[in-house]
């Protein structure tokens, strides 16, 4: 995770090596593996590369398909799907050490005018009268670029609602102001959204996120993007999890700016199982 603004924007600037071929570095962190949110947001960065500037991402849909070598960089491959007149795809391949990691398939929609309506935003909290959670020492902090203020979840601080037991609110942002650039707030954007959305799945079960009776891996990620919007000011992350089964758990989120606007859509499915006891010697 990237410790400050700076970092970040190193990490989302990829090395072009040859046409459609481009190296991103890896952020020094205490994990086992790479981030989600840092390859989910590489590879829209390599994608976005290969693609007129008049064409925004709308969609993305993505598969975690090994864990990824926290030290070593990683290798985007980057190929033309479809090149139409409103839309355009691409798929992204990440690699490392010669084997796949990461899958991803982006569209890009020439911006146009349309029918529009939106879900109403839920009431909750200004961001500035909750908590921030507790940090290490800020300057090595790995997970500083991310402010983060949890509303509450189904299981402590949510009102009741029978019908969807698993929930959970969280305002989020990029902790410092980002250049102006729209795309590099959409890739900062699509970076943060693999933090916290578990715990939403999690709430039912009396679990939390870091709780070492249960297994968590992301398996695959989704994005829709509906609005434009900034990942430097507070968006409310407001995710439901309509089920968890097979070792499996679900959650699908709103994304709403503090005006209201619906932002975005995003849904993760992950791996969520008891952790297995270790064998006594």
């Amino acid at each position: 995770m990237a410790r400050d603004i700076h970092e970040l924007l190193r990490l989302l600037d990829l090395e072009t090596i040859d046409d459609n071929l481009f190296r991103g570095a890896v952020a020094d962190m205490t994990l086992p593996r790479v981030f989600g949110g840092q390859v989910a947001a590489q590879a829209l960065v390599a994608g976005a590369r290969t693609v007129d500037p008049e064409f925004v991402v709308h969609s993305l849909h993505s598969y975690f398909l090994q864990p990824g070598d926290p030290g070593a960089p990683i290798l985007y491959d980057v190929d033309t799907l479809r090149d139409g007149r409103s839309f355009l795809t691409r798929r992204v391949l990440a690699r490392q050490h010669g084997r796949p990691i990461f899958a991803l398939t982006a569209s890009f929609q020439r911006t146009e005018e349309g029918l529009t309506h939106q879900d109403r935003m839920p009431q909750a909290p200004a961001p500035e009268t909750l908590a921030a959670p507790a940090r290490g020492v800020s300057s090595d902090d790995e997970w500083a670029v991310a402010d983060i203020r949890l509303v509450g979840t189904s299981a402590d601080g949510l009102e009741p609602d029978p019908a969807r037991p698993g929930r959970q609110r969280t305002w989020l942002r990029v902790s410092e102001e980002l250049p102006e650039d729209p795309f590099l707030h959409l890739a900062a954007f699509t970076y943060l959204t693999d933090m916290t959305v578990m715990g939403a799945a999690l709430a039912p079960h009396g679990l939390r996120l870091g709780d070492p009776r249960v297994q968590l891996a992301s398996l695959d990620h989704a994005i829709w993007f509906h609005r434009a919007f900034r990942a430097d000011q507070w968006w409310l992350y407001d995710q439901v999890s309509p089920s968890a089964s097979a070792g499996r758990g679900l959650v699908t989120a709103n994304v709403f700016t503090q005006d209201g606007q619906l932002a975005a859509t995003v849904a993760q499915e992950f791996l969520m199982r008891p952790a297995r006891k270790k064998e006594t010697p």
